[in-house]
């Protein structure tokens, strides 16, 4: 499989970049700042989305699809929004190339093919799903309208990496249409519930839901929900956003409704998304030095089967075995792949499982069919047991739950360790350059003292917690009064 990764030690992007390569999970493509998501990766992601999916159904939502194009004009109406994404938009200008007459066998812009109205290529899609919702609702009987859509969607982004910023990714967007504010707000807390619920018993990543200062806020909401996860090296990551959109979009789109009452008024609205970015989460938050660590619940291949052989009668034999435990293992909906390939020794075939994270490996050998035994891999602990054929399908059912909760416990023991109190600005500043994680720290609550913070140190305000104890206190920068802490990190 190569030469080994560099330690994460050593140099953390570096290895997460060389993880993501190596392990077959995606690799940069021949446009800027796009990626290929190999069938690996993209195995991983559709059980992501598959789950997510019957989530989103469960509470009530149906999937849509809408176009990728937003008319500028269209994009523009919704102002704050408009502006927070204007410098990340590819536009769209012509709708034909023609033979350059000064450069045989080469293209150009056809100059007589200018659009009438320039396209934004979707950031988000508010703009045209709002537009559209104009005609859907005329009635309080039309509500609630609980649309999601899975999509693509480019930010011209100037610095990317794999899975964690691309100019182009992949993500779900659900947009919801409600009669009163109270119940947008209940459906955009409910959302940000079931991404907590997802990452945490899916992921195996645990979380902090709050709500983002202002200067953080999606642009466009009265208030932003979110989910925060902490990586291996101490830096934060957003892992999922739901939005509280007031009327704004309503307004902006004249999206109303008549009220039981009979009177006209403008529906309240939410938006919420998770992306490709919940890969770079996965790989950040449990991988080694050796590669990927998946929980079971998550990982496509869940137990790999690796046959140790020196004849062809051997390997015949031992396949009748597998076969059996294959059988066994499937009715208890264990993932299991056999890998027979005779092109690869079984110590390379180990070397790739192990890179790609595969929970469990059993390897049989000759030995084993006599003893009716196999040694039984554990990828999260790297360890090995032998264990009786008979006791196979419930030892590898029980590991299955017990590395998925391992690994969560793991993970929330490292960010629990990594939470700190921190009274003075001194005292963050070095926390944040020794340490690292969360910082608890009072803040004053005004914009200014956040973005001195974050020039001198690069830390930003992560989120306000929703589980808060109130405390007096000063702020950490400015030394005025506060009455709560809020979580500073360096993010992603």
């Amino acid at each position: 499989m190569g030469k080994k990764l560099t330690s994460r030690a050593e140099d953390y992007s570096k290895w997460y970049n060389e993880l993501v390569v190596k392990a077959d999970l995606a690799e940069n493509s021949a446009v800027r700042g796009c990626m290929v998501i190999k069938p690996y990766g993209y195995a991983i992601w559709e059980k992501m989305q598959a789950e997510l999916d019957r989530m989103f159904k469960e509470t009530g939502h149906q999937n849509a699809y809408f176009p990728l194009f937003v008319p500028k004009n269209l994009f523009e109406a919704e102002e704050k929004n408009a502006e927070g994404f204007a410098k990340e938009c590819a536009v769209v200008t012509h709708y034909r190339l023609q033979n350059d007459p000064d450069k045989p066998g080469k293209l150009r812009v056809d100059p007589e093919a200018k659009l009438e109205e320039e396209l934004v290529v979707r950031p988000t899609s508010e703009a045209i799903i709002w537009n559209t919702y104009r005609g859907w609702i005329q009635s309080y009987r039309d509500l609630p309208l609980l649309i999601n859509q899975w999509a693509n969607v480019v930010r011209w982004e100037m610095r990317t990496r794999l899975f964690l910023r691309t100019a182009e990714f992949l993500w779900q967007e659900g947009h919801t249409a409600h009669e009163t504010k109270s119940e947008a707000i209940e459906e955009a807390r409910l959302m940000n519930n079931v991404y907590a619920t997802f990452v945490e018993n899916f992921m195996a990543i645990p979380v902090i839901q709050g709500v983002k200062s202002e200067s953080e806020r999606f642009a466009g909401a009265e208030e932003t929900f979110c989910i925060e996860a902490l990586m291996q090296d101490g830096k934060a990551l957003q892992a999922g956003t739901s939005h509280f959109l007031g009327q704004n979009f309503a307004k902006a789109f004249d999206v109303k409704f008549t009220s039981k009452e009979g009177k006209q008024d403008y529906v309240w609205a939410t938006s919420w998304g998770v992306s490709t970015r919940l890969m770079g989460a996965l790989i950040m938050t449990h991988s080694d030095d050796h590669g990927l660590v998946l929980p079971p619940n998550l990982a496509p291949i869940q137990v790999v089967i690796v046959p140790i052989y020196k004849t062809d009668e051997q390997l015949d034999e031992i396949t009748v075995m597998v076969n059996s435990i294959m059988t066994d293992l499937r009715s208890k909906n264990v993932s299991v792949k056999f890998d027979n390939r005779t092109t690869y020794r079984p110590g390379a075939k180990f070397a790739q499982h192990e890179l790609q994270g595969v929970p469990l490996r059993i390897a049989i050998g000759p030995k084993d069919l006599e003893n009716g035994t196999v040694e039984l891999a554990r990828r999260d602990s790297l360890t090995k047991e032998v264990i009786a054929l008979n006791d196979l399908p419930d030892r590898v059912h029980g590991l299955m739950i017990e590395i998925q909760e391992t690994m969560f416990d793991k993970a929330k023991k490292y960010r629990n360790q990594h939470i700190t109190e921190v009274n003075s600005f001194d005292e963050f500043k070095a926390i944040l350059e020794s340490k690292g994680g969360f910082l608890s720290a009072h803040w004053d609550g005004t914009s200014e003292t956040e973005d001195q913070i974050k020039t001198i140190t690069k830390a930003t305000i992560r989120c306000l917690p929703l589980e808060f104890v109130e405390e007096s206190g000063v702020c950490v920068f400015s030394g005025k009064p506060s009455k709560r802490r809020v979580l500073f990190a360096k993010a992603y």
